[in-house]
């Protein structure tokens, strides 16, 4: 891994202190949602102000220092479709850091089963696909593209739609184009390096180190086609393999 592994005691620690921290926060985020439940543009930001709250300690306490590279692009681009390699269960709380405030998250339903975290995320307003039915998730994708545009809102996504053990792209999945051809948005790639060393999938071990991300320019997407979304995968796929390197 290229670093010394956080030792029993203080994985130990450090995860109780971890879990209380977001427990907290996201009791409170899920009280003040159920308030606002008839607003799910309020609950979208909400989510967002605590994200920001929690995605930042969480990244500090596994020993991870996050080094950003056009950090403005983020709130100069938006709205947009953010799109984001995906590693290491870091790659969630780094994207909560960064997400501007009216993102709205695209995850999987499984994420629900978070104690806390997935009860808040759900209350939040942010989308979760159900990826063993795809009526079920083109019907998600369709109703999401509709409130993104009438809100004004923006969109993060890991378009391989599951964790890389290797750090390498998985093959992308063809939703976030889908997204792009309905809402007219630009695709702004972010990119996380070695986040694969620091808390590698599947795993529940840290690895403390530099996490560099960098913030590609935006990819305009008006004159995209459905004729040629293999294309446009490829295209941002290939911006963001030339960026891992």
């Amino acid at each position: 891994m290229g670093a010394k592994k956080v030792n029993v005691i203080s994985l130990s620690l450090r995860f109780i202190i971890g879990f209380i921290w977001l427990s907290f926060w996201s009791l409170i985020s899920i009280c003040l949602m159920i308030v606002c439940l008839p607003f799910r543009n309020l609950r979208i930001r909400l989510g967002n102000f605590t994200g920001k709250i929690i995605g930042p300690f969480i990244t500090r306490i596994t020993g991870t220092k996050i080094k950003y590279s056009n950090y403005n692009k983020i709130s100069e681009t938006k709205p947009a479709i953010y799109v984001m390699n995906h590693a290491s269960a870091l790659d969630v709380f780094v994207a909560m850091a960064l997400c501007p405030y009216g993102g709205c998250g695209v995850g999987k339903k499984e994420i629900i089963k978070i104690p806390f975290f997935g009860i808040m995320y759900w209350l939040s307003g942010h989308l979760m696909i159900d990826r063993s039915s795809r009526e079920k998730a083109i019907s998600s994708m369709d109703n999401l593209s509709s409130f993104v545009k009438k809100n004004n809102l923006s969109i993060w996504i890991w378009p391989e739609g599951t964790r890389s053990l290797d750090g390498k792209l998985l093959p992308f999945k063809k939703g976030f184009v889908h997204l792009a051809l309905a809402t007219g948005l630009p695709i702004v790639p972010v990119i996380l390096h070695d986040a694969h060393k620091r808390w590698p999938a599947k795993t529940m071990d840290f690895y403390p180190g530099n996490v560099q991300v960098d913030i590609l320019d935006p990819i305009k997407t008006k004159t995209w086609s459905k004729e040629n979304i293999d294309a446009h995968i490829e295209e941002v796929k290939g911006l963001m393999t030339d960026a891992l390197v």
